[in-house]
């Protein structure tokens, strides 16, 4: 018999099944088996076989024919995995704190020791055991990390450092990672010390001071340029070094670490971290010094979290200084009456439109127990104004307190002109903070955000509405703290708060020497599991990650310096020392896994090899197969209620079930395959145990209880249901959340929903169902039919002919069918089908086989770790610079590259490109400005400007230039999405920008946007920036011309509200 692929099925067919060996013993069998005959006669088979094989791998691509080797090592000895590695030491220390310390090879541990003679800095108060192990660091002049709750006291830890350095004559550094931090710090430590200096980017005061205030990006460009008072640093205190995960800005904390010398030492404030230790070993291997990590969970104000369902009439208490309360979580969610709707669309309306009572009768109970200061975080800057409003009936303040405000009010802003205090946010901001009500958003004025901050401070503010900005670094705690949505949109979707999120601003809750505890409430609006819960209420921080990239600033900063090159930095940064961390442990798998490899042997492997491939292909195959049946024009006619249906969960079988009903549910993401738009309710035997019991969908039946939204009735395809984005209501079952049973007496028929593409089979049997199955004696009647009917069958229940009964004629269907004949005749005549040892042969063999695929990813990924990361990022992004004249070909810093260093608020390659190209040369001072704010906006308004022809003609010389940067970057194998660069630059200010700039007053700029006066004004003080590091590169070039441009265009923008001064300076 020939077959299509052009062998004779026969002579294969004899080859591994020679008929003459049918009636021998196994022994006289194997006996034959081995033989020089058998032996060539199989190998011919095998190579007639081939074609075959080869067409399978085409068709599924996973098939593979190559004998199972032993992977090889290729990291050549790149990296010693025996050289010596960092020291971990112990200290003693009190129960509430753990401390560390990281030792680097080639140095000494030496214990502390306890200063002598008066300490560097006291206090009126006792100092906590994390606090005081901290300052033992410091005085023994070593660097340490400290991580611990917001509101714990760190503060302290760098003051005395700030100490310790001025008793010493050095300098000392403290950065933070925004503005308005900066700004608080200087006014906290000027009334400390007697100088004390502050650099921003908006404000130099002081700059020669013995203590420097500084944002990360200063110290970051001061190193860089070679700042000679860096010889004089002693101490670097980071604020808030857990800002070093941020994926835009995290670049800029790791490359001043590693630039920082090594006779500095370090103090890192940092909220809890996990991965402290990997931190702290960081800094010693980086800078060859100790580094301490002081962690400590301690709070000194205890929290009580409550949950608030959206309508309910109460508060259940579901963590009470740490100790989770689940029998009030599910109290809690019972309180829901009716399944939410849980659509992206639909939550994002009924966010927008919600009436704000729940958060009115929860801050009229805090007002009743005497529980404020409290702030609602809102996750929407518009919400937090529609809340304040509605607390029209509310008044938190005394009339002696109304006098203190409006004073503080006016003091501060007796600086504006008239036409900036008739602003209508300024105006309408004072009746409510009269009230004690605040608002805290980034949209905000500036200068109203400092006023609503000095007033909470003072306690003068009893309600604070605020975004998560608030909880970033100022230290502003409050009595209560309420969240007024347990989902936040991220940009993309509707998701849950994460537990970082959570703690972070939960831990606003509790003002330590005031409140005995801090209260937490997290207001839902729809069911959410216990999982769900635990994660955000009690999951663990999130661990301090490299955020590390390459940027072009960095590049051509780092060339034109003789000591350093970006490979220098790319192997420091502490992307690559996480990358190199699991070494070890890889090897050590490596090591194990080899030794396990050689020592397992499979009895005549080749033929159990070729038996598996043939298996493992078929099996590839009868998966196409399946992915044309649940196709729903082919399969949901025959899902009809009674239908038998076979069913497998992520490779656990449940056998039989009943389908009951077919829903088709809503689905935001059209991406998804057609067969997940629907969902069949199913009854199935679960073993109850490893049911999840806060899922109603996959929850254990209770006596005569259905789970909700399941079907108790038997029905056809009708229903639509709104994908629920945690599976809570009716969403399919996984293998964690329910297990299949056979029968056991604790197992019971459960209505499961389930996916299409959990049927693997489809009888041609129905049952007749009855009515209602909402008794759990009726559910195992309906189960005791099926397990008669398997019986009856022996097991063989008659199945659905794809071809005949559910009439599926594509002729790739048919392909797929003929191929799975051949392969299923092929296995039949394999010699090694009937042989009694076949079951233990190949499961010896898949196991070698999973140890070679395990020891080839590891391989894979321990090579990929001994080579500098992003390292073909940087070969390309030196190629672009090469094409564009920055460096040369030697990587040379060229002019243009030169003018790229003084350039880091913005597109660096871009700006140098116009600079060089004449643009601005072209354009006024008012024209330069507008232009350059495309490169500052971050938001994008609803309506494009009309511009002027001279701005229209600048944009599209902007725009071609872009179009020009991202063909060159796609041809030097840097790929980027052209359109989406050129979308990148935004010129929905330019008009606004042009006006300021011609004099406009603020409040005539404010109508020609919908954005808020808060963004509006960010955008121009960023845009402020933009024009100096401008102007700096036009000197770097010796244009005197565009440089007074530049300035020029900075003295029309800076004025009035929108530079007015800080408060705090």
């Amino acid at each position: 018999m020939s077959s299509e692929f052009g062998f004779d099925l026969d002579e294969v067919a004899a080859a591994f099944h020679p008929k003459e060996a049918t009636s021998e013993t196994t022994a006289e069998r194997i006996e034959a088996l081995q033989s020089d005959e058998f032996k060539e006669r199989r190998k011919k088979a095998e190579e007639s076989l081939r074609p075959l094989l080869n067409e399978v791998e085409q068709v599924s691509g996973s098939c593979s024919t190559s004998s199972l080797k032993q992977p090889k090592l290729l990291v050549g000895g790149v990296l010693d995995l025996n050289a010596p590695r960092i020291k971990i030491y112990k200290i003693t220390s009190p129960a509430s704190c753990k401390h560390e310390v990281a030792i680097p090879p080639g140095v000494q541990y030496k214990p502390l020791t306890k200063a002598t003679g008066q300490p560097a800095k006291t206090y009126p108060f006792t100092l906590d055991a994390f606090q005081q192990q901290a300052i033992t660091c410091i005085d023994n002049n070593q660097s340490v990390l400290l991580s611990a709750h917001t509101s714990a006291g760190k503060t302290v830890v760098a003051e005395y450092a700030i100490a310790t350095a001025l008793r010493g004559k050095q300098r000392v550094i403290y950065t933070t990672p925004i503005k308005a931090l900066s700004n608080q710090k200087y006014r906290e430590f000027f009334e400390a010390f007697p100088e004390v200096g502050l650099l921003t980017g908006d404000a130099s005061i002081n700059p020669s001071a013995s203590v420097l205030i500084m944002t990360t990006e200063i110290l970051q460009s001061m190193l860089y340029k070679g700042a000679s008072m860096m010889r004089e640093v002693g101490w670097v205190i980071f604020d808030e070094i857990h800002y070093m995960r941020d994926p835009e800005r995290g670049v800029v904390w790791e490359e001043t670490i590693v630039l920082l010398p090594d006779n500095v030492r370090f103090v890192f404030l940092s909220a809890t971290i996990p991965n402290a230790r990997q931190f702290a070993e960081w800094i010693a291997h980086l800078h060859h010094q100790p580094c301490h990590v002081i962690s400590s969970e301690y709070r000194p104000v205890p929290l009580r979290h409550y949950l608030y369902p959206a309508g309910s009439n109460g508060l259940f208490l579901v963590l009470d200084e740490g100790k989770y309360i689940e029998e009030n979580f599910e109290r809690a969610m019972r309180s829901f009456t009716t399944a939410p709707s849980t659509s992206d669309v639909k939550r994002s309306r009924d966010q927008n439109t919600r009436s704000g009572n729940d958060v009115i009768q929860i801050v009229q109970l805090v007002k009743h127990r005497n529980l404020e200061p409290i702030i609602v975080f809102s996750f929407s800057k518009k919400e937090c104004e529609i809340y304040a409003l509605q607390l029209a009936q509310f008044d938190f303040t005394s009339d002696a307190e109304k006098e203190i405000i409006e004073e503080v009010f006016r003091n501060a802003t007796d600086g504006l002109s008239p036409e900036d205090r008739a602003l209508p946010q300024v105006e309408s901001i004072l009746p409510l903070l009269k009230r004690g009500i605040g608002i805290h958003h980034g949209g905000l004025l500036p200068l109203l955000k400092e006023i609503t901050e000095i007033l909470f401070s003072e306690n003068l503010i009893k309600c604070l509405f605020a975004t998560e900005t608030f909880a970033m670094g100022l230290n502003m705690p409050a009595r209560t703290v309420l969240f007024t949505s347990a989902r936040k949109y991220d940009g993309k979707s509707y998701r849950w708060i994460t537990s970082g999120e959570y703690i972070q601003m939960s831990g606003r809750a509790g003002r330590r020497g005031k409140d005995v505890s801090g209260t937490v409430i997290l207001m839902v609006d729809e069911s959410m599991s216990s999982d769900v819960a635990h994660r955000i209420m009690r999951g663990p921080a999130p661990p301090l990650n490299s955020a590390f990239h390459i940027t072009y600033n960095m590049l051509v900063n780092l060339l034109r310096v003789e000591e350093i090159n970006p490979e220098f930095m790319m192997e420091k940064s502490f992307c690559q020392f996480q990358n190199y961390a699991s070494l070890p442990e890889i090897s050590q798998e490596l090591t194990e896994l080899r030794t396990m490899y050689e020592s397992m042997a499979v009895e005549d492997e080749e033929s159990v090899e070729s038996y598996h491939q043939i298996k493992s292909c078929l099996n590839d195959l009868v998966s196409q197969q399946w992915q044309y049946i649940r196709r729903p024009q082919y399969i949901v006619p025959f899902l009809q209620p009674g239908r038998l249906v076979q069913v497998t969960v992520d490779s656990i079988s449940y056998g039989w079930g009943v389908a009951i009903n077919l829903k088709k549910r809503q689905c935001i993401d059209r991406s998804s395959r057609p067969d997940s738009f629907y969902i069949l309710d199913c009854l199935l035997r679960c073993n109850p145990s490893k049911q999840e019991k806060s899922d109603p969908a996959c929850t254990k039946l209770e006596e005569n209880t259905p789970p909700e939204n399941a079907a108790t009735h038997p029905g056809n395809c009708s229903e639509t249901v709104n994908e629920n984005v945690d599976g809570v209501n009716s969403e399919p079952v996984d293998g964690n959340t329910c297990s299949s049973s056979s029968g056991g007496t604790q197992s019971s028929p459960e209505i499961i929903p389930i996916k299409l593409d959990c049927i693997v089979g489809i009888s041609a049997i129905r049952l007749v169902l009855p009515s209602d199955l909402r008794q759990k004696e009726a559910r195992q009647d309906v189960y005791g039919s099926i397990k008669n009917v398997e019986a009856h069958m022996d097991g063989h229940l008659p199945m659905l002919d794809p071809v005949k009964d559910m009439n599926i004629t594509d002729p790739k269907f048919t392909e797929i069918n003929e191929k799975v004949d051949a392969f299923q005749e092929r296995l039949h005549h394999h010699w090694l089908h009937d042989d009694p040892r076949l079951p233990e042969l190949l499961k010896v063999y898949e196991k070698k086989k999973e140890i070679c695929t395990r020891m080839d990813t590891l391989t894979t990924t321990l090579n990929s770790k001994v080579s500098l990361i992003q390292l073909e990022e940087l070969s390309a992004r030196k190629r672009i610079l090469r094409r564009l004249n920055f460096v040369s070909e030697h990587d040379v810093v060229q002019l243009k590259g030169f003018v790229a260093c003084e350039i880091t608020s913005a597109d660096e390659l871009l700006l140098t490109e116009l600079l060089f190209d004449g643009v601005f040369n072209r354009l006024s001072a008012e024209h330069t400005a507008a232009l350059l704010s495309c490169f500052v906006v971050s938001e994008r308004t609803g309506k494009m400007p009309k511009l002027t022809k001279e701005l229209a003609d600048a944009l599209h010389t902007l725009q071609d230039t872009a179009r020009h940067i991202a063909r060159i970057s796609n041809e030097c194998r840097l790929t980027i999405d052209e359109e989406n660069y050129v979308d990148s630059f935004k010129p929905h200010f330019m008009d606004l920008v042009y006006s300021w700039t011609k004099g406009a007053t603020f409040s005539e700029i404010c109508i020609m946007t919908d954005q808020f006066e808060g963004t509006i004004i960010r955008t121009l003080r960023l845009l402020e920036e933009l024009l100096r590091q401008m102007a700096n590169a036009s000197r770097t070039i010796g244009s005197t011309a565009l440089e007074k441009k530049f300035l020029e265009a900075i003295e029309k923008i800076k004025r009035d509200i929108v530079f007015a001064a800080s408060l705090y300076l």
